[in-house]
């Protein structure tokens, strides 16, 4: 992944810090962590801004890095959209 590519995610959840409150240095953010707040706490719009970013194949596999850990933050119930909307547009 190009870092230019990676410093655009983090803007987008630094201009939108209810996205991730738990950090105010956002130069550090993985794509993993950019991904897992922005399909937790982001709207569509977060969703297809990041999409244009990182692209759908790897939003695809980031999230299913995600969704493979041990100890995975995301609900049910998100878990099974993205799980489904990958399946079907990744």
């Amino acid at each position: 992944m190009i870092n230019s590519d990676i410093q655009k995610a983090r803007e987008i959840v630094k201009n939108k810090p209810y996205l991730m409150w738990s950090t105010q240095n956002y130069n550090t953010l993985s794509p993993e962590s950019i991904l897992e707040c922005v399909i937790s706490y982001g709207n569509w719009d977060d969703f297809i801004n990041l999409t244009k970013i990182f692209g759908m194949k790897k939003n695809s596999k980031l999230f299913e890095l995600l969704k493979n850990k041990k100890r995975s933050n995301l609900r049910p119930r998100t878990n099974d959209y993205f799980s489904r909307y990958f399946k079907k547009h990744a």
